[in-house]
């Protein structure tokens, strides 16, 4: 057996094969854990990559290594390279991309339990899927605090300092205000914890374009019971998948579009989809306007 370990002969499951558990209404609580592969097809840099406009920008500012614009005591000394951050990833700037409409799809059909996004673009919010429907693990930018007296704003009043490289600040007691993104060290969002009820009743997961690197979202991949589905869709096998992967996991590797597309496929939904994203599409070109 290997390291398939010891699935009791049972016959190993296909993406063919959860299509049609979905397609038979057998899966219909569906919980999606996504990560930053399913924004890069949005044109999202990632602060890491040498090369990206957006690492050349944070260059100037001398950080000490790239993940300090994500540290408290880092921010409070100096908030500008976190706000050149922001101003790239404020929402407006990059559009939904295939998955995400995917995502949101699940949710028209009425089988989208919960997605939990470790991403900070914003993008699911963007794609139309409600707030409800979202568990936000590192944080959003659709609200803010302000580091002094804790009051809190929605992120939109401060766009306009954020674009224009301002540091915003609160208009009550003229603290710094920090956009809701989870910094190293901070709290998760209370509604990570929704993941406690979440997972245990979920009958299918995907696993979208994460690495399932960072705690504790990684370890949910765990917590669905094992007669669950699993169904990964990344460029490699990852987290649980790679080192104990059970008989009715499935992996879809290589590019995470192209691994959307089949099941899309699979699934007889090519013509809502298209529908869906022209709709879309559509919307935010008259919002670009």
């Amino acid at each position: 057996m290997g390291r398939w370990g010891d699935d009791g002969g049972k016959q190993k499951l296909t993406l063919q094969d959860v299509a049609e558990l979905i397609r038979k209404k057998e899966c219909r609580r569906v919980v999606v854990m996504a990560g930053a592969g399913i924004s890069t097809p949005s044109g999202i840099p990632d602060f890491r990559s040498p090369g990206s406009g957006l690492y050349s920008n944070l260059e100037q500012y001398n950080i000490p290594y790239p993940e300090a614009i994500f540290e408290l005591m880092y921010f409070f000394v100096n908030p500008k390279p976190f706000f050149t951050l922001a101003k790239e990833l404020y929402p407006g700037n990059y559009r939904p991309n295939y998955a995400h409409y995917f995502l949101r799809l699940l949710h028209d059909k009425g089988l989208l339990l919960r997605l939990y996004t470790q991403n900070i673009d914003g993008l699911e919010r963007v794609a139309g899927i409600p707030p409800d429907r979202l568990v936000e693990a590192h944080g959003t930018f659709a609200t803010a605090t302000c580091t002094v007296c804790r009051r809190k704003f929605p992120g939109e009043d401060f766009r306009g300092d954020v674009m224009a490289d301002k540091v915003p600040h609160c208009p009550v007691c003229t603290g710094v205000v920090k956009p809701d993104i989870v910094f190293f060290g901070e709290e998760l969002p209370q509604r990570f914890f929704l993941h406690v009820t979440d997972f245990p009743m979920a009958d299918l997961l995907f696993v979208i374009g994460t690495s399932l690197e960072v705690e504790p979202f990684a370890s949910l991949a765990g917590a669905v019971r094992s007669s669950v589905p699993r169904v990964l869709i990344n460029r490699d096998l990852v987290g649980p998948f790679a080192w104990q992967q059970r008989y009715n996991d499935v992996a879809q590797l290589g590019d995470v579009v192209s691994g959307v597309e089949k099941l899309v496929e699979l699934l007889d939904w090519n013509e809502e989809m298209q529908t869906l994203i022209q709709k879309e599409k559509e919307k935010l070109d008259a919002k670009d306007k």
